[in-house]
């Protein structure tokens, strides 16, 4: 496994590879039965501990990179800021498409906009918020064929050890 781990390309070279017109940012928990840092792999948005892992995408759902594991409590904006995707990717001049968890990143991440408070949205602002989700549809077909390795659905072993599958995962994807 650590073989194929060490094969796996980095986030600016596999942008520089691949030159995307935007790449598409999603955050996934590989759940895990065994507890590693206790609190640290608790997840209190999906009630279960794992490791937060960020999935790149292109426009047609293949799966570009993804990233290190972080512990399950990782927010998905912070695990992005950690791995410095969106830096990345400003550097590369490739624009992100991210869910509502991305909100804050910057001007070059488009998410939909908040409903506002105590409110709802108007028509035009749901007719807008329809064009980011279309369009981050190929990354949710790109985390379901990621979810089908078993190991990301539930791993049973340590939480330390799912950066080294994602990257021998990531790897393999690659070479389909």
């Amino acid at each position: 496994m650590r073989h194929l781990a060490d094969k796996a390309p980095g986030l600016l070279k596999v942008l520089r590879e691949t030159d995307p017109d935007y790449a598409v940012l999603d955050g996934i928990l590989a759940e895990c039965d065994r507890v590693g840092d206790g609190q640290a792999d608790y997840s209190s948005k999906c009630k279960r501990h794992g490791v937060n892992v960020q999935v790149v995408t292109d426009t047609a759902g293949n799966i570009l990179w993804l990233s290190p594991a972080l512990p399950g409590r990782a927010h998905d904006l912070t695990a992005a800021r950690t791995h410095k995707i969106i830096r990345i990717c400003e550097r590369q001049g490739v624009p992100l498409l991210a869910d509502m968890a991305y909100i804050g990143a910057g001007d070059r991440v488009t998410t939909a906009k908040r409903r506002p408070p105590n409110g709802e949205p108007t028509p035009t602002e749901r007719t807008v918020n329809r064009a980011p989700s279309a369009a981050r549809a190929p990354v949710e077909r790109g985390v379901a064929r990621l979810k089908s390795w078993r190991i990301f659905r539930s791993a049973r072993c340590s939480p330390n050890l799912m950066t080294v599958i994602a990257e021998a995962v990531l790897t393999l994807e690659r070479q389909r």
